[in-house]
């Protein structure tokens, strides 16, 4: 090999070496998924896909409160909860909000930090869901989840990051990005009757009503989940909150065959954590002010920001809360009210051609 081709090579070489030396570096500086740190230079963290982002937050940024929950919990600002209890708050966010998927991000946040509050929202389907955690069969990056360094080259040398997420990143600081409204999605969305009642796609045929304990197995698998999460951390206040579906998803329910499951899963569920000192549970669902205005859904289940804060001042002023001693009564009255949906408050909808049937095949 003659010398200017070996100079050639070796220069060839080197300049690779600095060019994948300089986009993991950028990368790492910018860090958009928060995988490695927490912003800095002074930059504002711009949080809007939970999948990616969610579990770096967890590790490294710095917080002594957790908002927990699904898409419900999204619309949420963390002002709201730090003005109120006195904290820092960020969120610990999944769609759908499975029990084993939101103890997994708890436990993630657990391994730097002390909690002084977690805010956990309780979905319906949370306590009848899978106990296996659903991350990587949703498809998530798990190489921002696990530790091993090694997969990180999926990170550090992503086109998307480098020429999308970055940018983004970049941009919205300079635009004045709100980082208490992270994963907040309302500003798209419009929440009205219109909206609501065409998302519902209301079962065509009343189903035979299953038996309460339909679910108990995945029942008994989730409280234990919850549970022990509570027992390991007598140092943390859980208060837990049922939110405030509309009364199309209750109609839905009913229809369904559902209703007396869902309220033996959360009979069961409350009775459970209330048993710990460091519990408090406040109960929404039942609010027949906000189910019954569909003025304040996009469809059946998703509300408006302000059922967000609402529920935000309710519990800071302690309002709404279940004990040992009113929990059966309140979710019995929840049962009777449902009743009164299906054979009262949803008739003038029926009546006027307002509900979108389910398109059954023939």
């Amino acid at each position: 090999m003659n010398l200017k081709k070996h100079v050639f090579i070796k220069r060839f070489i080197l300049l690779v070496l600095i060019l994948i030396i300089f986009i993991a570096g950028i990368v790492y500086i910018f860090d958009p998924f928060y995988h490695y740190h927490k912003p800095w230079f002074g930059l504002t963290a711009v949080l809007n896909d939970k999948e990616y982002q969610c579990i770096g937050t967890l590790r490294n940024f710095d917080y002594d409160a957790l908002i927990v929950g699904s898409s419900v919990t999204e619309n949420n600002n963390n002002s709201w909860y730090n003005e109120a209890f006195d904290c820092t708050t960020i969120k610990a966010t999944r769609s759908y909000g499975a029990t084993s998927d939101l103890c997994y991000l708890l436990d993630a946040a657990y391994e730097e930090h002390d909690l002084k509050y977690v805010f956990y929202n309780i979905d319906p389907s949370s306590l009848s869901a899978s106990t296996e955690t659903t991350f990587e069969s949703s498809g998530c990056p798990m190489y921002l989840y696990d530790k091993n360094p090694f997969n990180d080259v999926q990170y550090l040398f992503n086109k998307d990051v480098l020429f999308s997420k970055i940018p983004y990143m970049l941009a919205q600081n300079l635009a004045g990005y709100d980082s208490d409204l992270s994963y907040n999605w309302a500003q798209w969305k419009v929440f009205d009757s219109a909206s609501a009642l065409g998302l519902y796609f209301r079962p065509n045929n009343i189903s035979e009503m299953l038996p309460e304990d339909y679910y108990q197995s995945k029942l008994d698998g989730n409280i234990n989940l919850l549970t022990t999460l509570v027992s390991e951390h007598p140092e943390t206040e859980f208060k837990f909150f049922f939110p405030p579906y509309s009364m199309l998803w209750w109609d839905g329910t009913y229809r369904n065959g559902e209703l007396d499951a869902i309220i033996y899963n959360e009979k069961q569920a409350i009775k459970a954590l209330l048993m710990y000192d460091n519990v408090e549970i406040y109960y929404f669902q039942d609010n027949e002010e906000i189910i019954t205005d569909l003025e304040l859904y996009m469809d059946s289940l998703h509300f408006a920001p302000e059922i967000n804060q609402f529920m935000c001042e309710e519990m800071a002023l302690g309002n709404d809360q279940l004990t040992l001693d009113n929990y059966e009564e309140t979710l019995d009255n929840m049962s009777a009210f449902v009743d009164k949906i299906v054979t009262e408050l949803i008739i003038p909808y029926e009546e006027q051609g307002l509900l979108t049937y389910e398109i059954t095949e023939e």
